[in-house]
């Protein structure tokens, strides 16, 4: 099926794309004649992008690359730089579970995958280095809800729209908070077959010092091997695996959650 795409968030990426190592500013004339637009929507655009922080006026009429990107770089870089840090310690995981692991972030309202380690085992789900998934029917995505602040998860639910991609998906919103409550109580998440029929996995997250939430560490696998022996093994293993993330990181040995 195919996906409508907006205009103007394209037309938005075009006009940031002109920046080049030579070309540090741009003006409505620039954008107009590179980009075919007219110079009223040129002017228009670039005073968006001003509003958002992507850009910033350097003279009348004249722009920058603004600090929004500078931030949004430096987000990517600590991500891809913590998903290569975390990566022996998921080929540690998947070798002794002869299942999958992955280390997830929380952007966007989406959970991105940021490392993996993928067993010889057959497996129906496909998820690489830079795959984004729903919050509310994964393992990991339910640690990222269940550690934002209550104004943070109740826009989220305002927001974001939860469909039943199996019939154990939870979609109703009384009936995900009792499971985030859940999550925080035991400080673990499991996915039973709710975002794929056939698989399950189960998650723990990796934190400050002052309990803030910077990874998700999860191993998953087809229901059939993921027995609950199996599960609670995993378990084990991931709360290992973070006491020697925090530990490296930190300095000290983490306690137990």
């Amino acid at each position: 099926m195919s996906v409508q795409l907006n205009a103007s968030v394209l037309k938005a990426f075009a006009i940031l794309g002109l920046f080049t190592a030579e070309r540090s500013e741009i003006t409505a004339a620039t954008v107009a004649a590179e980009l075919g637009l007219n110079g009223v929507t040129a002017h228009r655009f670039l005073r968006t992008l001003e509003r958002a922080g992507a850009l910033v006026a350097a003279a009348k009429g004249v722009y920058r690359l603004g600090f929004l990107l500078v931030d949004l770089g430096d987000r990517a870089t600590h991500q891809a730089q913590l998903g290569r840090t975390l990566q022996p310690v998921l080929d540690a995981i998947t070798r002794d579970m002869n299942e999958a692991s992955m280390v997830t972030a929380f952007q966007a309202d989406m959970v991105v995958c940021i490392a993996r380690a993928l067993s010889g085992r057959s497996l129906s789900v496909d998820i690489r280095v830079g795959s984004q998934l729903d919050g509310y029917c994964t393992a990991n995505g339910k640690l990222w809800l269940a550690s934002l602040p209550a104004p943070a998860l109740a826009r989220y639910l305002d927001l974001v729209e939860r469909r039943p991609l199996t019939g154990a998906t939870i979609v109703e919103r009384a009936a995900l908070l009792e499971e985030l409550e859940r999550v925080r109580r035991q400080g673990w998440a499991s996915n039973e077959n709710e975002r794929e029929e056939g698989i399950r996995a189960i998650a723990v997250p990796v934190t400050t010092h002052e309990g803030r939430m910077i990874a998700g560490l999860s191993v998953f696998g087809p229901t059939l091997r993921m027995t609950d022996a199996v599960m609670a093994r995993a378990l084990e293993r991931l709360r290992a695996a973070r006491a020697e993330i925090e530990q490296a990181m930190y300095g000290e040995k983490a306690a137990e959650g």
